[in-house]
Formats: C-alpha cells, structure tokens, sequence
C-alpha cells in the first residue's frame, strides 16, 4: 500500500480507493504497535508492543516473548522464563568451549 502513500486521491481506481480506505481503518483500529526500541514504549499506552532485541536486559520490560532460532519458535512464555533459558543456553556454550 506504501506506493499509495503519496498519490493524490482523485488518481486512485475505485478499487486502489477501496483498498486504500480498508488498510486506514484497518491501521486506526490497530492495538499492536510494532517498535524499533524500547525507549518508544514511553510512548505507547493501551497497546500491545512487539520488538525484537538481542538484549537480555530488555526483556524486564516484556509481559510474554518469544525465543527463535534460526526463524523458528523455539520458545513462548513469560519473559523471566526465556532469560532463565537464554542464561542456561550461553552457560552451557561457555562450559563446552572451556571444556
């Protein structure tokens, strides 16, 4: 829809119109705010945040999140459980290398 962003209405088919108008509504009515940092939770009220980090200390600030390796789900569950996992996978990597 990004292509649309800066066109002039009066260009736009009906049906362009239609979809134009669908994702506005769609975009108002949102409770997801996807952020690049989380700093820009200072922001958000009301809404559920989703942001990626390689960060372990920002995980304090998570409800929930989601552990993924290689694309893939590898855990979903409270945010302290996936810092215990997380800590328990970089202490094994540790005690292998040392080994």
């Amino acid at each position: 829809m990004s292509e649309y962003l800066l066109r002039p209405v009066q260009t736009l088919g009906g049906g362009q119109k239609q979809r134009v108008a669908i994702a506005g509504a769609l975009a108002e009515a949102c409770k997801v705010g996807v952020i690049k940092a989380v700093q820009n939770l200072l922001d958000i009220s009301e809404v559920t945040a989703l942001w990626v980090t390689h960060r372990l200390e920002e995980l304090e600030y998570a409800d929930g999140a989601v552990y993924m390796e290689d694309g893939r789900v590898i855990l979903q569950c409270d945010a302290a459980s996936i810092s215990k996992f997380i800590k328990a996978k970089q202490s094994s990597y540790i005690d292998r290398i040392n080994s």
